[in-house]
Formats: structure tokens, sequence, C-alpha cells
């Protein structure tokens, strides 16, 4: 390959990966066709790239992007997985592609300036995504007011069982 299309590539690589700080290297090797572009269908549904790199030059990159650490993961066949809604939901999903295919198996990631090993980036997948999170934290916000309004409304419940068994009594009379 010429100087010039190296620095092509290493260009466009760049302009790619320069808003990525959170990624997970995945090695494709001996997966096929139909199965990559399921893999690569399914993941893009969910705003989760996947690209194949060059190691030389995509390192070159991640070394001038403060990832220079991250060579040490692309070796051999390398793809990087990066997008959705966070690194967490990356990872889920490419846990289970590494159980559907017998070659795809990951090889590390890159989360906030350190890189992961592979148990270190399927671990990833065991923590609650975005979502989930502020799920809980709008669980926490409404727990108190929810134990307020009911304190609030318990001694109003009790006077109208009162009010009510008064009526039915003197209905009754």
């Amino acid at each position: 390959m010429s100087q010039k299309i190296k620095e092509l590539i290493q260009k466009e690589l760049k302009t790619r990966f320069e808003d990525v700080n959170d990624l997970i290297v995945v090695s494709l090797r001996g997966i096929s066709g139909n199965d990559n572009n399921a893999l690569r269908g399914e993941l893009l549904e969910k705003q989760i790239r996947v690209r194949v790199v060059n190691n030389s030059l995509a390192g070159r990159v991640f070394e001038e992007a403060g990832m220079g650490d991250l060579r040490d993961i692309l070796s051999g066949p390398c793809a990087i997985a990066y997008g959705g809604d966070s690194v967490v939901d990356v990872a889920k999903d490419l846990v289970e592609w590494e159980k559907k295919l017998e070659n795809f198996s990951i090889k590390g990631g890159f989360l906030d300036g350190r890189v992961l090993d592979a148990d270190q980036a399927r671990d990833l997948s065991k923590l609650p995504t975005r979502t989930e999170l502020q799920g809980m934290l709008v669980v926490l916000a409404n727990s108190p007011g929810s134990r307020v309004a009911s304190a609030i409304g318990a001694p109003a419940g009790v006077i109208a069982g009162c009010v009510k068994a008064l009526i039915e009594k003197l209905e009754a009379a």
C-alpha cells in the first residue's frame, strides 16, 4: 500500500473515531459472510457500528487521540465496535453475538481512558444500561415523594372510613 493511500486511510479513521471515547475491539476471523451481515445489520439497527481496521494505522490514530495503550489489543484481524447509547449496550450485544457465533470473540476495549482486557470488556455487559440507570434514578427520586403523599393521605383515609361507617350505621337505624 502506498504512503499516500495510508495517509488517506489514516485521515478517514481519524475523522471516524474523532468523537469516540469508548469502544470494544473484536475479532471477526472465521465468520461467514451471512453471519457478518446479520451481526452488522442487527447492531446497526441499535446505532452500533462495526469497523474493520488496519492495526498499525488505527494504532497511530488512537495514539494521536490519547488512546495509545489500545495498540496492545490490536493484533490480528480486528474490528472496532462503537456507538449505541453507551459502551455497556455495545458490550451486551457483542457478548450475545459471542454466544451465537463460534469464531466471534471480544479482544478488549477502551473505557474512560483505560484499556480493558477481554474479560473486563465482557464484564461491562453485566452493568445496567444508561436507560436502566435513569429508571433507577426516577424511582429513587419519586420514592420520598410517594412516602410523603401516603403519609398525608393516610389520616384522611381513616377519617373517610369513619364517616362511611357512621353513615352506614345511621342508614341501618
